[in-house]
């Protein structure tokens, strides 16, 4: 007999397929480590853990044992809330006596908390609580032992509106006596910038660098880089900016051994990486390779860069995709380094000569990999890839470049349907779903998805489309969205559907659109243009934005909250561009049925956004259905609420796409019901 994956195959009708991907295997694998950081040689991230409430575990793994522990039991969870997406949630050092210490932020009171886990005490807290708005909350710590303190970014709200708030560097004495007393917390510096990130000291302590921005601008449109003085007492001097502007974005700096600064800057239209000499302001590129060295600053602490001994530098790179190298910035030489991984978190840390990050590829979940720089060698420490199915059940995803409006280029990745025992009817096409991603400053990575897997698995195609304005392929690309958001999107993604039917690979009438956040509004827009209305038979429209300007007035959370400028363009301005694009101003133009999914605890995209598209389309006759979940933020971590969620997407595909499943719960689309 023939193994599984070379047996012949029957033909079935597409999205019936049988499929050991259940919504059970997607939830339980939802999510992936994150936030990884070394500890003297021991290397501590975080993971999630979908089947306890959503929340983010510790975890801690030594040299000389085989595998990773978990230092903080449940309800502890390891994250914050900084900029609601939130940031680098620890940090530690190793100690010659008593262990590691680690400084940590738990999601339930947003306190900063210290961890010395060889000392087998409970964690004790550092920062106190505020009842003011959303209180204290604080990210990308610095460890100081030497100087009994802790530095990190302090966000602190000044009122219940999500606008008033204050952000600064501050220091927080780890011997727990601010944990009752705001005022024993040390403010470093001033508020003056409305975003900073955390703190970076130089090799001596003398000198503290660190970026920051202010409204109307986000990180990727344009930062600055500060450094100031610090003197013996830790008090940080007035800050001077040596690098970036409105139009050059900084997103990420490190001090080299020799007392420059390295930092990714794009000012030659890629985020590159450059050493700066603060002194003589002298900035010199490292490697000119026309390709992405950083990404979207969402979270405070991403890593895509790290410095190693003997002047090399870890550096993850390329152009839709992110590979790890090692730099020689002498040289601008760059040796990659091997491995099936397609895509690395950016989350290094440098644990001596070996490079540790956070890596997957379109065949492997993320793990926790380490590139030895002396030999090239790398090798899986934590978090190994196992094949949960048969692989034969996995689709083969494929990088493609299609042509849009203008003749611009649009990059995608096509997953086809795939399955070990089945195929569809002879001369026929699948239907296929178009995944439009989140930000809508992101991109979306080339790696193993479940949730992808799960659809592809039961005869139905997914296509991920990098639309314009997306990163990974410079600052002119991800700028085609600059005042065009609502309209650049929609024709990419509705130009990779129609090039998929014209060559053969989907069916007409048988396409759906499904996005979350910023790709729920692009999913939206779509089912509600004239233009792109009648191309889709469906959509999946999570937590997502649809009323713009409604956004746009103290509709959100700080950080984005001008982020339309850029994308729309000013609403005083503009008025006029902010109806027209908004899904609830033309909601009579939706005819295809919808499920609508949205998180009641959501402070970005709040759940008066999806209320306001259920009220528009109430009494037209289109089908659809909305389901809430309570507990559930911006983006859903439990795991009950990933499986319903995907359910309820499969239902309406089978209805949608004219496929037959005994397996499906029901969905009531009449009505339009609201399910809990």
């Amino acid at each position: 007999m023939l193994p599984m994956s070379q047996a012949p195959l029957s033909h079935a009708p597409y999205g019936s397929w049988p499929s050991p991907i259940d919504e059970a295997l997607v939830a339980a694998h939802d999510g992936h480590p994150e936030a990884l950081g070394a500890v003297g040689e021991e290397v501590w991230w975080t993971a999630p853990r979908p089947a306890e409430g959503g929340r983010r575990a510790l975890l801690r793994l030594r040299p000389d044992t085989p595998g990773p522990v978990s230092v903080l039991p449940a309800p502890w969870n390891v994250r914050n809330r900084v900029h609601e997406y939130g940031g680098q949630p620890w940090a530690g050092v190793a100690r010659e006596s008593g262990g590691p210490l680690v400084v940590f932020t738990d999601a339930g009171d947003q306190r900063l908390y210290a961890l010395e886990p060889d000392l087998d005490t409970a964690p004790r807290p550092l920062s106190p609580v505020s009842a003011v708005g959303g209180g204290l909350r604080w990210c990308d710590p610095l460890v100081l032992p030497e100087r009994g303190e802790v530095w990190c970014v302090l966000e602190e709200f000044t009122g219940e509106g999500p606008g008033d708030v204050r952000r600064l560097l501050a220091a927080v004495p780890l011997d727990g006596s601010a944990a009752e007393d705001r005022s024993a917390v040390r403010e470093l510096t001033d508020d003056a910038h409305r975003f900073v990130t955390g703190p970076r000291l130089s090799p001596d302590g003398g000198r503290l660098a660190w970026l920051v921005w202010d409204h109307p601008r986000m990180p990727w449109d344009g930062t600055e880089l500060l450094v100031a003085e610090v003197d013996e007492a830790g008090r940080v001097g007035s800050p001077r900016t040596v690098l970036g502007g409105p139009e050059e974005s900084v997103a990420q700096v490190e001090w080299a051994e020799d007392g420059t600064l390295l930092a990714l800057s794009d000012r030659a239209g890629f985020w590159q990486p450059h050493r700066l000499d603060p002194d003589t302001g002298e900035v010199v590129r490292l490697c000119a390779l026309q390709e992405e060295f950083a990404g979207p600053l969402w979270k405070v602490g991403f890593r895509w860069m790290v410095p190693l001994p003997h002047r090399t530098l870890a550096v993850l790179h390329g152009l839709g995709t992110a590979r790890l190298a090692v730099l020689d910035p002498d040289r601008g030489e760059l040796a990659d380094a091997v491995g099936p991984w397609t895509e690395w978190w950016p989350s290094l840390a440098a644990c001596g000569e070996r490079v540790v990050g956070i890596a997957a590829g379109p065949e492997r979940d993320y793990e926790v990999v380490a590139l030895d720089t002396a030999t090239g060698h790398c090798r899986v420490l934590a978090e190994h890839h196992t094949d949960r199915v048969d692989p034969g059940y996995l689709p083969r995803p494929e990088p493609r470049v299609f042509t849009g409006p203008e003749g611009r280029e649009i990059h995608a990745q096509i997953h086809r349907p795939r399955h070990p025992e089945l195929t569809g009817p002879p001369d026929s096409a699948p239907p296929f779903v178009i995944w439009a991603h989140g930000g809508p400053t992101g991109s979306a990575p080339l790696v193993l998805d479940l949730e992808i897997a799960y659809f592809t698995s039961r005869g139905i195609g997914v296509a991920e489309v990098n639309y314009g304005g997306s990163t990974g392929y410079g600052r002119a690309y991800r700028e085609r969205l600059r005042g065009r958001w609502g309209v650049v999107d929609v024709e990419d993604c509705a130009a990779v559907a129609r090039a998929l039917v014209a060559e053969g690979g989907a069916a007409p009438g048988r396409l759906a659109i499904r996005g979350g956040s910023a790709g729920g509004y692009t999913a939206a827009a779509s089912l509600s243009d004239p233009a792109t209305a009648d191309l889709y038979a469906a959509g999946t429209i999570s937590y997502p934005l649809l009323d713009l300007a409604g956004w746009a007035s103290d509709g959100t959370h700080d950080l984005e909250s001008h982020y339309l400028e850029s994308l729309v363009g000013p609403l005083n301005e503009v008025p006029e561009r902010y109806r027209e694009r908004s899904p609830v101003h033309r909601a009579e133009r939706i005819v295809a049925p919808f499920v609508l999914l949205q998180g009641l605890d959501d402070v970005v995209c709040p759940p008066e956004q999806a209320e306001a598209l259920l009220a528009a389309v109430a009494g037209r006759g289109v089908p659809h259905a909305y389901l809430s979940f309570a507990g559930e933020g911006h983006g859903f971590r439990r795991a009950a609420t990933v499986e319903r969620a995907l359910e309820a997407e499969l239902a309406l595909y089978a209805r949608a796409f004219g496929f037959e499943r005994n397996d499906l719960a029901p969905l009531d689309l009449a009505e339009g019901r609201e399910a809990r």
